[in-house]
């Protein structure tokens, strides 16, 4: 099918948003979509009680997450899967778990690109499950994806799979993976959070405007989906900043260029009905795909 991209501005609510080339319609998914979805729906599950850090719950997700890595061959990237911290937050002591995998580059096996994504939520309170399928099954199980669609596509960067904990708790997990790291240079980090609930068909990009050679591949982007990648929420707007607003942070901090996707808030935002019945399925697929394409093309040319 031939396929036809729009580049255009955008202008409304009284600010300025860029919509990147968009596609009528997608032609193939580089990856299993039922499993996607699949693995959205079992890690939202009454049964991981809300994925709190330091609950059953949590090392329930863990579990799952060690298992879907070693099913497609992403090797621990420490001498095992988890990587443990501890904090204090609210007067209280917990012990977090990062798992990390890693697929060697082929070109560049010290520089590093991290794909991101929290694992934990909000548990369960006054009796009800926070289960937090978009927030965020959704970003855990896209990783998992790029570790299917990585054994198959070899990257040329090596790739470091971050399922990090306590994002919910200030950033924890990334904040220590990030502090810890001394293994070679990280080029770059893609954070996955919130990324599968837009009735609106809009997929958010935060972070090209602070790396030119990142503006130069979101702008010339060709989006092979017909759902809407915005620029946007990233301070330059009169919208919400999410510059700081997940783990991404951490590397923004320390220099370190990052884009970061996800959807705008929805009524299940931090509630209890944030529920795998309540996503948008097609919209999380074609979101997944621009992520992954958005990644190769960082990979093909680095930063």
């Amino acid at each position: 099918m031939v396929k036809k991209f729009l580049l255009i501005w955008l202008i409304f609510l009284g600010s300025s948003t860029l919509l990147i080339g968009q596609s009528e319609t997608i032609t193939s998914y580089t990856f299993d979509d039922s499993a996607l979805l699949s693995r959205v729906e079992t890690l939202s599950s009454d049964e991981y009680n809300g994925r709190e850090t330091g609950t059953e719950g949590s090392e329930m997700a863990q579990a799952f997450i060690i298992n879907e890595f070693e099913k497609w061959n992403a090797k621990s990237y420490l001498k095992k899967y988890e990587q443990c911290f501890t904090f204090k937050s609210k007067g209280k002591k917990y012990k977090g778990e990062n798992i990390l995998a890693k697929i060697e580059g082929t070109t560049f096996p010290d520089q590093y690109l991290v794909i991101s994504a929290h694992y934990d939520h909000l548990g369960l309170h006054d009796g009800e499950i926070y289960n937090g399928a978009d927030d965020n099954a959704s970003g855990t199980s896209a990783l998992i994806a790029f570790a299917e669609h990585l054994s198959k596509n070899p990257p040329k960067h090596t790739v470091i799979l971050a399922a990090f904990d306590a994002e919910e708790k200030g950033h924890r997990g990334a904040k220590y993976f990030v502090d810890e790291f001394s293994n070679g240079s990280i080029v770059g980090n893609i954070n996955l959070d919130m990324i599968s609930r837009s009735p609106k068909n809009e997929l958010y990009v935060v972070g090209s405007r602070h790396t030119a050679r990142l503006q130069e591949i979101i702008d010339t982007f060709d989006n092979p989906t017909d759902t809407k990648l915005l620029v946007g929420h990233d301070g330059s707007d009169d919208k919400q900043d999410w510059t700081y607003s997940s783990d991404h942070d951490q590397f923004h901090k320390k220099n370190i260029p990052f884009l970061y996707f996800g959807n705008e808030d929805h009524p299940g935002y931090h509630k209890p009905g944030d529920d795998y019945e309540f996503i948008t399925p097609e919209f999380y697929k074609n979101s997944v795909q621009i992520i992954l394409s958005i990644f190769e093309a960082i990979d093909e040319t680095g930063l």
